[in-house]
């Protein structure tokens, strides 16, 4: 799937996530998903656009996070131990793999129009990809063919993926843009460098933490570069013995002012001391564009101006010393008015808590400036000079006097301050906010107010809005992604800060910072304390200011500030209206921030649709006046009954929206009246609003008139009713009443009404007194009463309802029954207490009156029952007794149990039958009866007893829960169950809740424990509401931790329900009772089987669907592993806490094999059934299926996913002839076949015809099997045919080749004899490129295309340059002393002792590369090449040093390899000695086989462009393609060459080019190969029939086209003809148009072949279509041709190599053999294996296999790369002759092995008789060597500038001066001859002058 199909079903699925939408105070805009996990982002100010880099891939989004362009950026083959490739002359001998690209840097240059992008793939690379596509490359970096790449170019950013890097881009003083760059260092010694590959640090040698490097695009040279200008010092490097001190993990870099801060932490210290800060804030002064003083200094030192200090957030241990993010930001200060910058940072502890605190840059720079201060005037344990640094080792702070410095010098450092310093005290800072898990900070200054956002670990952004004293007013949450950490950096949308772009591991999101519109008032929006919210009034919305139209015009937008009292509200005159009043307008004020309405539509709405133009009459200031028209009358709602006015709505609309609304009242006077009948006066001059009431009309009217008189207008002067108390009196008793009125006009006529059909009429008594004569009440209930009111005769109210007078206290007549409630004596008595004159006569309760004789005197109390019957000694128990005549009143009524007080308790006393009292204490546990005494009426006893008894807990199961509560405990006792009220109290706070009691047991459910850390808590059973009474009541209880569930498997549930769903995790052992809940299906009960697992039949569903299940236990719903938060505000719950996914799906399928639906059974013979599973993903284990037939059991025998076997062994009986096949699985039955029993008979019959079918099979198969024989037969003779003779191809080829090839090299044989001879290198070339061989190939190639000057005799030499083969030059500025003090370290080199102690010193360095050692041994070869016989014993000397080395450990693996020293100076030693061994004897022989490859190679057609040949030997090299070509003669004159012309022999299918080159060696064969012209520099022209001339080259417009590429012009091309006359010519000038074949792009030409071996048939050419179809591997036989046609030459080169000519015995190799059997017998090493390997490393692979392999060490020849693919594998079969391991080689061993391996045994025979040879020559005397040597020495005496190869060795003296002091002061025989003095004099001699050196060597 291509990458942004993925992306896009990525985005898909998170925009089908649940976007829950809660009173958060942001909101989620846009998101992008990504596939891999994200690394930096980087947004355009400009363009909008975000660049976002991941895992292998870098996107260009737009504004709203939709693709632009996408490109993969890996996983690219990378190797850690690794060079980049871009580094020319890497090569790695460690195996690559595909390695992922994780960015490191991304970092936008808008001036210059690039995005960095930096990897951690290649030693962290960088990229300049263009700004505007960042699929392309800006600027190509190293560009093609540039030579001048060194690695510190290249390795810029961290590579690991787990290493930080920062950046920082500016533009320096001079107009540059810099790239300042801080990467943790990832080398030899860290976590992030493999394991024994220390002396593999390609990395960081001298890659710094911290660098300032060149980013100017103009300047590639120096691009990337830190060495910009030689007097800067653009690097920060840790030393080296220090790193593991210093391990520094940035964090961000980022610029203020015109100073770079760089915030990192020392993770050195982590784990040292919790409490110690150990973030780190560094300062460096950038070289800025910014206009500098004219005093200042051109150029700015990195390290003069860094200084760092440590940042302390928190204090007193509660110290977060981990700093994760920070953010610079200006924020308000107290006053409001102006801004300060403050540093905000994010710190954490080991603990994930992590809290938030704020810097001031003030501080920050004060501290700076005092530090300074203090190291240059009085120097204090606060400042120190940062010693870690390798430009720290300098002076400590010391006193300068008096000095005083400048502010720029405090600022950024001055001369004598030039190193980095380090601030001791840390800047402290107090949390702001503390929360569990926070990644990442950004601040803005919101409106004056300093608002947070806050990324968390889990997903979350937090939005705090600050107070001016920095304290958190206001918190928000907005879930994001789930469970992904919020990246470190956050920024705002450049152009509208109201959007954050923000980064999670998989996901980039632009969240809107505000969520304004879900606050639908003025006051919910201003008080929700968020600062980006406000008001917008005339839209009437809350929003962000930007959002609101008129937001910039005064009060028209209302921040948080200004606070809810801003807010408009309306204030109408008059509030309320009378319905009968003549009012058209309605005044407004408007109060708040409301903006003028000038020019505005405004209109005041009074419901939807009814709307009227206001008239505005003052529209300036903070108040509005306005008056509004009212509606027509009709227009309003009417009144509803019961009610008497009407509440109208209106609001103000600007241009057609609501901006404040209000209300008034239209009110009724009359309706005011009516709804209050028996209080209408009063009532209606009480409202709030203005009534009048009309006595004369007895009427509430709402304004005076002329025609009404005498209006009341006080409530006090209504007519009313004064209210008196009336005694109860008895039912059916007449009675009189008097009532006094008031405000009443005598004489009026008046009823008296109590609410029944009777009416009495009232009597005037007075002026204010009436009578109602003769009233009778009844009632049948114990006690009614009456309300009585006072009806004015013969009037009615407009209704025609009664008109009364007022009676503003309703006046109560109560009337009882005396035989209603009342069944005994006390009851009857009882009643006087409420008025009720009733006694007790003829047995029953009756009115007094009515009683003939009457007594008071009651019946003694009787008590018919007691409860409870047991109580507790100390009492408090509430004891209720019931009976008969249990007292009249309360007071008169005392209770005992025994002689024990039992208090009364009246609220809960009832007359006569039921009293309540509080047992008292007894002194002893005891029964008694319960005493009743009433005053006048005796004692009553009862017949049950009441127990005084001691309860006691002796048990309680289970002793532990979980925190969570709900776990049921059983407590066991005594007398449990006694008293009135029983508790179980928990630590005597919480209440453990009973569901059963008895005396000896009480269950309970405990509750949740109060605090998280919660252990054990006392149990306590209380009795009557008393705390705690004895310790045998208590009983101890242990809270432990909750049960945590971690999984449950499987995750799928068929349909049909019943699949055990297994949960696992820890703790359950606490739990007693286990629910499943699965959300929209069910719940089901679940089983605890262990402390780890629970088991659950999962419910059945209707419906496939994708849920989820949680789980109750012991009752509670499990939420997750801790209930308990980190701080006091309630996180929203994650919504996978206690969710766990559980899927639905289709019930399985089963079926039987064939799907048949009967099986026929013969009983007696065992059934194995085979069922097939239908497709499923629920991953069924055999364990869930039962198989039954009818109701036997089959036993599942097999299973895999397909099918599985059940088998019965036992006999299937049944009366019935058919049995079901059911399978189950959980709650899922299905019956798939029927087993039918059928008899024997039916069996032979089947059994016959089963035989005679089988019997026919065979004979149809006999006779296939005949006619397929014969078919084979005829193949296999046509097979044996084509073998033969494809054989007989390759014999014919082989001879054929042969045949051609000993013809040609006898030509060249007798070329060379007639010529000056083979092209040998003079001695000096020879020794310069044997060991300088990385060196001279760069010189080499310097000379590739060397400007030649034509003349007569072809171009002329260059001469040789190589820095060691010239004079030494002295200086104009060297003095005498400097030569004496090369001549005295010459001296030097010449004591021994010195020397070897010397090289042993260098090399115990660590950053003593392998590079250095060869270095330094080839210039000691050549500083002691006049003295080979002491160079000699040195070397020895050294090796057995060696040697003592790997005895100890491994002996065979010594010299194998070149990594000391004396390993490169015994390279040199043998080259010197054998170089007259190779010129004279091997020489000529590899010079033949030279000429023979590269005739052989000619012979046959050769690929322009891929530089595939048809003859080759090496596999990689072979044109696998059947080209026919032919070849020709061609005559050939050279103009200006002094030459007559040549016939030279040409294939027709060579390009022009080839010709050239084979004409040029016709020409020029005798000539070294340096001095011949290039085909480049060389025309060639074709001179036809006609005498035309045509110029011959490569491409031209008649070149064709093949493919799609353009084809290369042939000889055929051009039809050349046999014999054709041309003519060269030399130049005039280079053409570069075409350049060299071989660099051209194969995507647009082709020579021979397409550059792909895998094209298929479709995609070939015409030309190519008719050739035969052969597989590609057919041509390897040619390398057997090739390799047939040179084995001659290969054997004579193999003799020349191991043979002892008898003229010129190889004495050194005599000599040094001796040496090593000598040192092997020294250590009794006696295996002749170990010899044999020490002989083959030092001789064959050290010298002879890198001769073989570079041949232009030897000759001045041109080797291709294609003879360096043929030597490769001749030079492996050399090296497989010297080994002692036999080749185990098989038909997938690579062909270059393959080659010669059955010639590998004889070469192997000849390597150990060549051994045995030498060891057999006569011992070589010390004398005899030295004497060789020193003829040696002689030989080539004053060929070398030894002058300059000793200074080179002094620039390593130098750089390890002091420890090769040390080296030498620890040396007795050294410090005994002053050795250490006289290289101290040399240093001192030399370093008195400076002296310049042009060599590299």
């Amino acid at each position: 799937m291509p990458p942004s199909i993925e992306i896009a079903v990525l985005l898909l699925g998170v925009m089908a996530l649940e976007t829950r939408r809660s009173a958060s105070a942001l909101h989620i805009q846009q998101t992008f998903a990504s596939p891999n996990q994200t690394n930096n982002f980087v947004v355009d100010p400009v363009s909008r656009k975000v660049y976002l880099a991941t895992v292998n891939t870098v996107y260009q989004l737009n504004g709203t996070l939709s693709i632009e362009v996408e490109k993969r950026t890996g996983p690219v083959e990378d190797n850690l131990l690794c060079h980049a490739p871009q580094l020319p002359q890497a090569p790695c001998e460690h195996p690559k793999s595909l390695t992922n690209n994780h960015n490191k840097l991304l970092k936008l240059d808008r001036e210059q129009g690039v995005v960095v992008v930096c990897g951690s793939v290649y030693q962290g690379f960088c990229e300049l990809r263009k700004i505007e596509n960042i699929s392309e490359i800006a600027v190509e970096f190293p560009h093609k063919g540039e030579k001048t790449v060194f690695p510190s170019m290249l390795n810029i950013a961290a590579n690991h993926p787990n290493a930080s890097t920062v950046g920082l881009i500016f533009k320096s003083h001079g107009g540059n843009t810099r790239l300042l760059v801080g990467a943790t260092y990832t080398g030899a010694g860290t976590q992030f460098f493999p394991k024994n590959h220390s002396k593999e640090d390609l990395r960081f040698e001298n890659t710094p933490e911290i660098a300032i490097r060149s980013l100017n695009i103009k300047d590639l040279s120096r691009l990337f570069t830190y060495d910009i200008n030689p007097s800067e010092d653009n690097v920060f490097k840790i030393k080296q013995d220090v790193k593991t001190k210093n391990k520094l993990d940035f964090v961000h870099a980022f610029m203020q002012k015109t100073y770079s801060y760089i915030a990192f932490n020392n993770d050195a210290k982590m784990g040292h001391k919790e409490s110690q800060p150990n973030s780190i804030l560094a300062r460096i002064c950038l070289d800025t564009e910014n206009p500098r003083k004219p005093s200042g200094p051109e150029s700015r030192k990195l390290t003069e101006s860094y200084i760092q200090m440590p940042l302390q957030c928190g204090f007193n241990g509660n110290i977060y010393n981990r700093l994760l993010s920070v953010y610079p930001a200006e924020i308000h200060t107290d006053d409001g008015k102006s801004t300060e910058p403050y540093l905000f940072g994010v710190f954490s502890k080991a603990d994930r808590k992590s809290a938030l605190c704020a810097f001031k840059f003030g501080d920050i720079e004060e501290e700076i400036r005092q530090g300074r201060r203090n190291c240059s005037n009085s120097p204090s344990s606060d400042v120190q000079v940062l010693d870690s640094v390798i430009q720290g080792s300098g002076a400590a702070c010391i006193q300068k006097g008096n000095l005083v410095l400048q502010p720029e010098q405090l600022d950024c450092g001055a001369a004598h301050l030039q190193h980095p310093l380090a601030l001791r005290r840390s800047l402290r800072a107090i949390p702001l906010f503390e929360y569990m898990g926070l990644t990442s900070v950004s601040v803005d200054n919101v409106h004056n107010h300093t608002v947070v956002f806050l990324g968390t670990s889990n997903g979350r952004l937090r939005k705090l809005t600050l107070l001016a004293n920095m304290t958190v007013a206001n918190q928000w949450s907005l879930k994001l992604a789930a469970g992904e950490a919020v990246h470190h950096i956050m920024a705002f949308d450049p152009n509208d800060s109201y959007f954050l772009y923000l980064m999670t591991s998989y996901h980039m999101l632009r969240v809107k910072v505000a969520d304004c519109d879900q606050w639908r008032s003025c006051s919910d929006c201003l008080g929700a304390g968020d600062a980006h919210c406000g008001w917008c009034t005339l839209e009437n919305q809350c929003t962000i200011q930007k959002e609101c139209a008129q937001g910039l015009l005064a009060r028209s937008w209302i921040s948080m500030g200004e606070g809810p009292q801003q807010c408009p509200s309306m204030t109408l005159t008059p509030p309320e209206i009378s319905i009968a009043a003549d009012i058209k307008d309605v005044g407004i004020l408007i109060n708040g921030s409301v903006p003028d309405l000038v020019g505005s539509q405004v209109e005041c709405e009074y419901e939807p649709g009814f709307s009227t133009v206001a008239t505005v009459h003052l529209d300036y200031g903070p108040a509005q006046i306005q008056t509004c028209p009212l509606l027509p009358r009709e227009n309003y709602q009417p009144i509803l009954p019961g009610t008497d006015h009407l509440t109208v709505s209106v609001a103000i609309k600007v241009n057609g929206t609501s901006v404040v609304s209000g209300s008034f009242i239209i009110y009724d006077c009359e309706r005011t009246g009516e709804i209050h009948p028996k209080t209408s006066c009063v009532s209606c001059l009480s409202t709030r609003w203005k009534c009048y009431w009309d006595p004369k009309n007895y009427q509430c009217v709402s304004s005076k008139d002329e025609t009404k008189h005498n209006l009341l207008e006080n409530a006090a002067s209504c007519p009313s009713l004064v209210a008196s108390e009336v005694p109860p009196s008895p039912s059916e008793m007449a009675q009189d009443f008097t009532l006094s009125l008031s405000n009443i006009q005598e004489r009026e006529e008046l009823e008296c009404d109590f609410g029944t059909e009777q009416r009495y009429e009232a009597t005037w008594l007075n002026s204010s007194a009436v009578r109602c004569s003769g009233v009778t009440l009844s009632t049948n209930q114990r006690s009614q009463v009456y309300h009585l009111n006072l009806k004015r005769r013969g009037y009615f109210s407009p209704q025609g309802e009664d008109v009364f007078v007022d009676s503003p206290q309703p006046m109560r007549v109560e009337v009882y029954n005396c035989g209603v409630g009342s069944s005994d004596c006390s009851q009857c008595w009882g009643r006087e207490d409420q008025g009720h004159l009733c006694g007790w006569c003829e047995n029953s309760c009756r009115p007094r009156d009515d009683c003939q004789s009457i007594s008071d005197q009651c019946p003694a109390p009787e008590i018919h029952k007691i409860s409870p019957l047991r109580g507790p000694l100390e009492g408090g128990t509430l004891l209720t007794v019931q009976g008969r005549n249990l007292g009249r009143r309360a007071g008169a009524v005392k209770v005992s149990i025994g002689d024990v007080l039992c208090t009364l308790r009246p609220e809960l006393y009832t007359v006569s039958v039921k009293l309540v009292c509080v047992t008292g204490r007894s002194a002893h546990d005891r029964t008694d009866i319960v005493q009743v005494d009433v005053d006048q009426s005796g004692m009553g006893t009862s017949k049950e007893i009441f127990s005084y008894l001691v309860p006691k807990l002796l048990s309680i199961e289970p002793t532990k829960g979980s925190r969570a509560g709900g776990t049921i405990v059983i407590i066991r006792g005594e007398h449990l169950d006694i008293g009135s009220q029983v508790r179980v109290m928990v630590n005597n706070t919480l209440e453990c809740t009973i569901t059963e009691k008895t005396d000896e047991s009480i269950e309970c459910t405990m509750p949740p424990a109060l605090q998280a850390h919660t252990d054990s808590v006392s149990v306590c059973v209380e009795f009557e509401n008393r705390p705690c009474q004895s310790a045998e009541l208590s009983t101890a209880y242990t809270y432990e931790k909750n049960p945590t569930i971690s999984s449950i498997h499987p995750k799928k549930s068929y349909l049909s329900g019943g699949r055990t769903i297994t949960v696992t995790g820890q703790g359950f052992d606490l739990v007693q009772s286990a629910t499943m809940d699965v959300l929209e299906i069910g719940e089901k009960r679940c089983t605890v089987v262990s402390p780890f697992t629970i088991t659950c039949p999962s419910p059945a569903s209707s419906q496939s669907l994708q849920t989820s299940a949680q789980f109750i236990l012991n009752g509670i719903l499990y939420t997750g592993d801790s209930p308990f938060t980190y701080d006091s505000e309630e996180e929203e719950e994650e919504p996978q806490k206690g969710h766990f996914p559980l899927e639905y799906v289709e019930d399985p399928q089963f079926f039987t094999a064939n799907k048949e639906k009967l099986i026929k059974h013969h009983p007696g013979e065992p059934l194995t059934l085979i069922i097939n599973k239908g497709p499923s993903d629920l991953d069924l284990v055999p364990e869930e299926y039962s198989v039954m037939i009818g109701s036997y059991p089959c036993n599942i025998s097999f299973h895999n996913d397909q099918l599985f076997h059940c088998t019965i062994n036992g006999l299937l009986s049944s009366s019935e002839r058919e049995l079901p096949v059911t399978v189950q699985v959980g709650n899922f039955r299905h019956t798939i076949a029927k087993v039918q029993l059928g008899g024997s008979e039916l069996a032979i019959v089947v059994s016959i015809v089963v035989c005679c079918v089988l019997l026919l099979l065979c004979t149809v198969a006999l006779v296939v099997y005949c006619t397929k024989s014969r078919r084979a037969e005829r193949y296999w003779q046509k097979t044996l045919l084509q073998m033969e003779e494809m054989e007989s191809q390759i014999r014919d080829e082989i001879r054929k080749g042969f045949a051609e090839l000993q013809t040609d090299m006898t030509d060249l044989t007798k070329e060379l004899n007639r010529s000056q001879g083979i092209p040998f290198l003079e001695y000096k070339q020879f020794v310069t490129r044997t060991f300088f061989p990385k060196m001279c190939s760069d010189y080499e190639k310097s000379l590739v295309q060397p400007a030649y000057e034509n003349d007569g005799l072809g171009p002329r030499v260059l001469p040789e340059t190589h820095p060691l083969l010239q004079d030494w030059q002295a200086t104009n500025t060297t003095k005498p002393n400097v030569e004496e003090g090369i001549t005295l370290f010459s001296t030097l080199l010449n004591n021994k002792h010195f020397l070897v102690t010397f090289v042993h010193a260098l090399e115990q360095q660590k950053d003593f590369a392998v590079r250095d050692r060869c270095s330094l041994a080839s210039l000691l070869t050549i500083a002691l090449h006049g003295k080979l016989e002491y160079y000699t014993s040195i070397m020895k000397d050294l090796l057995v040093d060696l040697i003592d080395a790997s005895a100890s450990k491994n002996p065979k693996l010594m010299l194998r390899r070149t990594e000391s020293v004396v390993e490169k100076m015994l390279t040199n030693w043998m080259s010197i000695c054998m170089y007259s061994y190779l010129k004279e004897t091997v020489g000529e022989p590899f010079f033949l086989l030279l000429c023979a490859i590269k005739q052989q190679i000619n012979k046959g057609s050769i690929d322009a462009i891929t530089g595939k040949a048809r003859y080759t030997l090496n596999e990689e090299w072979l044109l696998r393609e059947n080209i026919e070509a032919k070849p020709q003669n061609i005559n050939v004159s050279f103009q200006g060459c002094g030459m007559d012309s040549l016939s030279v022999r040409v294939m027709n299918t060579d390009t022009i080019c080839q010709v050239k080159e084979k004409i040029l060696e016709a020409f020029y064969k005798n000539l070294p190969f340096s001095q011949w012209p290039r085909a480049e520099d060389v025309d060639l022209e074709w001179f036809d029939s006609g005498s035309n001339s045509k110029v011959l080259q490569d491409l031209d417009n008649s070149s064709l086209m093949e493919d799609g590429r353009k084809k290369l012009n042939t000889v055929f091309h051009y039809q050349i003809p046999e014999g054709a006359s041309l003519a060269m010519s030399m130049k005039d000038k280079r053409d570069n148009t075409l350049g060299r074949v071989k660099d051209l792009d194969t995507e647009k030409y082709v020579h021979l072949v397409l550059p792909h071996d895998d094209l298929t048939e479709t995609k070939r050419s015409h030309r190519q279509s008719h050739r035969k179809k052969v597989l590609p591997e057919i041509y390897l036989t040619r390398l057997l041709s090739t390799k047939g046609t040179l084995q001659k030459f290969l054997d004579d080169l193999f003799q020349a190599i191991l043979s002892i000519p008898p003229d010129r015995p190889p004495l050194a190799i005599k000599y040094f053999f001796d040496f090593l059997e000598e040192q092997a017998d020294k250590r009794g090493i006696t295996d002749p294996d170990t010899l044999h390997i020490w002989k083959t490393n030092s001789l064959p692979l050290r010298f002879w296999v890198n001769i073989l392999k570079n041949p232009q060490f030897v000759f001045d020849i041109e080797k291709t790369d294609h003879m360096d693919a043929c030597l490769s594998v001749i030079a492996q079969a050399f090296i497989d002759a010297c080994s002692i391991s036999d080749l185990q080689l098989g038909k997938d061993s690579p062909t270059n092995k393959l080659l010669y391996a059955k010639e590998i045994p004889e070469y192997k025979k000849r390597v150990q008789c060549y051994y045995q040879q030498i060891q057999e020559m006569a011992p070589l005397s010390e004398q005899e060597m030295n004497a060789h040597l020193a003829e040696e020495s002689r030989k080539y005496r004053n060929e070398f500038n030894t002058n300059l190869a000793l200074t080179e060795i002094y620039k390593y003296a130098k750089r390890y001066r002091n420890q090769v002091v040390n080296a030498l002061e620890s040396n007795p025989t050294a410090r005994r001859t002053q050795l250490h003095h006289k290289f101290e004099q040399v240093i001192a001699l030399v370093e008195d002058n400076i002296y310049e050196c042009c060599s590299e060597a």
